[in-house]
């Protein structure tokens, strides 16, 4: 038992094998399983996991059929020539010293694909496709299918499987009349809903016998209207047992529920109450999820009781070397996840594969290396954004010798403003991470340091990075100027930094920024976020023993500013978000009854307000009568260094904003930083 962490890093004694740490990589979907070509890619994505330290992996989701794909031509494992594919996955984990189990997943009515089914013809909300309903003899061949796919997986050499039975896809649907509107013995009653899953784990285990992990993903809380009662789910839980499950994970959130589970605005650790609520009920362990993302609240958890283990997916993509670095009493060193979901969840549901913000190597093992340079350079690197930091910190690692400077006197950049915004506060964790690899990797760094062109160029540097950044675009409203004097209109990030607005409020630009201060504007002080009970409140999550599902009327707290949010786009406002928390941040200011406005034209800017028309023929004038107002209207690139560098004879290189100002792209700029370091 380690010294640091010592419930978070006890080994797991299953009975018949013995886990390391009680630490389970969740899964996710990375695109890499679709393909049988990106195997090798996916096993080197495990393994360097594996190598890290973590307990148990478990893999993306294979569907054990045709009619169980999540989209067409998704990862599925139903043949023996599929079987001998993938031992190349576990076989990779094992010579970490890992063990890792794959996922069976069918997504019944979620199926993006015409030939999906379900146990009714009821469409779901999120696909345009409606299901085939199954017959009985439909049933018992997805019954088959899934204790086939578990049987190939042990062929395969994985340690076991997870049964995927949350999150709305087949397995759910059974369980909920919303979804079940069978008469047969397959509906009705909850005993007959709940035949279906307690009939494939009883199969699954009978056909791989007893020493084979056999987890099962238990929706614990469906967060939909009409969802299980916890006496459903107790009743659920208890039969998975009896039927041979080894460990039952925890599954929150249907996919079309309205309350989001994963997004930062999402407190830590803030469906831990419902796993600890079961372990009263069985006796094998139990696996608790969801916005867990530091050793410290997974040890807290622990201790406390909540759970025999705590499953962490992202982190891992975030860090592969969160155990090992925890172990070692380095957990200052880890590169915690944001919850972002713009690299992983977001490119899954572009069909692109995965990643990390914060970390792009992520699922890029094999293609992103990072080697001793061949020949040390002096590099200078102008911006301690996310661009400069993550591009002086490759650079360093590499072995040249880099020099940072800034004129703030922090490193961050745009992050030290986003970090201010409610349900952002995990933004001062990548600002941890990066000081100490400033420091780790040797970076010279130099704040409060505003340097010129002929400065630069007279510093012997071989090559100079400008990581400059952006600065705010000047919309140029009639009037703009003299109510800035007089306090009227104030930027994004005069507001950011405190600056007071009277209660009404008009924002001028709806991009992301548009929104994070329209959030920022919206929410009390301090941000709910930080409190699990009044993040519950605001979107209606109960205890399931009182209202079936878990969800209730939310208790909204009236907004702090009556806000109105305009965007110069004929769209609909938050469009371009990102789909995984895009719909986060629209409901978010809808509880808070922003008004949202698009197609808008600023015509002036005076005493009473703002003046705006809509459309090309600019109809409808309007007043608006507000007492501030908040330029959001996007960025343009800072490259007023380029120019003489070049002109210098400098070797001159642009990344993040000041080579692309696009709405802030964190993502886009550590990647940059990260990929140009590689090169040089």
């Amino acid at each position: 038992m380690s010294a640091h962490y010592p419930h978070l890093l006890a080994p797991l004694d299953l009975g018949f094998t013995t886990l390391r740490n009680r630490v389970l990589m969740g899964s996710m979907h990375t695109g890499l399983e679709d393909r049988r070509k990106n195997f090798p890619r996916l096993a080197a994505y495990f393994a360097e996991r594996a190598r890290g330290g973590v307990g148990l992996i478990v893999t993306g989701g294979f569907s054990p059929n045709v009619v169980g794909w999540v989209s067409p031509l998704a990862g599925q494992l139903s043949s023996s020539r599929a079987a001998r594919a993938h031992q190349i996955i576990p076989k990779a984990v094992h010579d970490e010293g890992g063990k890792i189990a794959l996922q069976i997943l069918h997504a019944g009515r979620y199926g993006y694909h015409p030939f999906n089914v379900a146990p009714s013809k009821i469409k779901s909300p999120i696909t345009p496709f409606a299901p085939s309903a199954l017959t009985e003899d439909g049933i018992e061949r997805q019954i088959r299918a899934f204790v086939r796919c578990a049987e190939l997986a042990r062929e395969a050499g994985y340690d076991g499987v997870e049964v995927m039975g949350s999150e709305g896809y087949l397995i759910n649907q059974f369980l909920v009349k919303h979804t079940n509107h069978r008469e047969d013995d397959w509906g009705g009653t909850y005993e007959n809903r709940m035949r279906f899953p307690v009939e494939i784990v009883r199969r699954v285990r009978e056909a791989v016998g007893p020493d084979f992990i056999l987890i099962y993903r238990l929706s614990m809380l469906d967060l939909i209207p009409d969802g299980q009662t916890w006496e459903e789910v107790v009743m659920l839980a208890k039969a998975i047992e009896a039927a041979g499950a080894t460990i039952i994970n925890t599954g929150i959130g249907w996919h079309e529920a309205r309350v989001p589970t994963i997004v930062t605005s999402v407190p830590r650790a803030a469906f831990a109450w419902v796993t600890e609520k079961m372990k009263a009920e069985i006796k094998i362990p139990l696996c608790t999820t969801n916005r867990i993302n530091t050793p410290e609240v997974g040890e807290q958890i622990l201790a406390d009781g909540m759970a025999d283990m705590v499953s962490m997916a992202r982190p891992f993509l975030a860090d592969a070397q969160f155990i090992s670095k925890a172990a070692a009493g380095k957990a200052d060193r880890i590169n915690t996840c944001i919850a972002c979901n713009q690299a992983c969840l977001d490119h899954s549901f572009q069909l692109k594969t995965a990643s990390c913000l914060v970390n792009p190597y992520a699922c890029h093992e094999t293609l992103m290396v990072s080697q001793p340079a061949a020949r040390r350079k002096r590099v200078a690197v102008v911006g301690a954004g996310p661009a400069g930091l993550a591009c002086s910190t490759t650079l360093a690692e590499r072995g040249h010798e880099v020099s940072l400077f800034d004129g703030a006197d922090e490193i961050g950049g745009q992050f030290n403003l986003a970090k201010l915004v409610p349900g952002k506060e995990e933004f001062h964790e990548t600002l941890r991470y990066f000081n100490h690899r400033l420091s780790d990797t040797g970076v010279t760094v130099k704040l409060g340091a505003r340097v010129d062109a002929d400065m630069l160029a007279a510093g012997g540097f071989d090559d100079i990075i400008l990581a400059t950044g952006v600065i705010p675009r000047d919309p140029k409203i009639p009037g703009q100027d003299a109510h800035a004097a007089n306090g009227k209109v104030k930027s994004y990030i005069e507001v950011l930094r405190g600056a007071k607005l009277g209660p009404k409020v008009a924002v001028v630009g709806a991009g992301g920024i548009g929104f994070d201060v329209s959030e920022f504007l919206v929410m009390a002080q301090p941000s709910p976020t930080l409190d699990r009970h009044a993040w519950e409140a605001e979107w209606g999550v109960t205890d399931p023993a009182s209202q079936r599902g878990g969800v209730t009327r939310p208790h909204i707290t009236p907004p702090a500013h009556q806000v109105t949010l305009l965007q110069r786009k004929a769209e609909t406002v938050g469009k371009r978000l990102g789909k995984t928390s895009g719909w986060v941040h629209r409901a978010s200011l809808k509880m808070k009854q922003v008004e949202m406005l698009s197609g808008v034209n600023y015509e002036a800017i005076d005493e009473r307000g703002l003046l705006i028309s809509f459309g090309e023929k600019r109809e409808k004038a309007t007043l608006l009568e507000v007492d501030s107002i908040v330029l959001c209207a996007g960025q343009v690139s800072d490259r007023s260094l380029q120019a003489p560098l070049l002109a210098a004879g400098c070797s001159v290189h642009l990344i993040g904003g000041a080579d692309e100002a696009g709405e802030l792209d964190a993502k886009r700029a550590i990647k940059q930083g990260t990929e140009l370091a590689l090169r040089l």
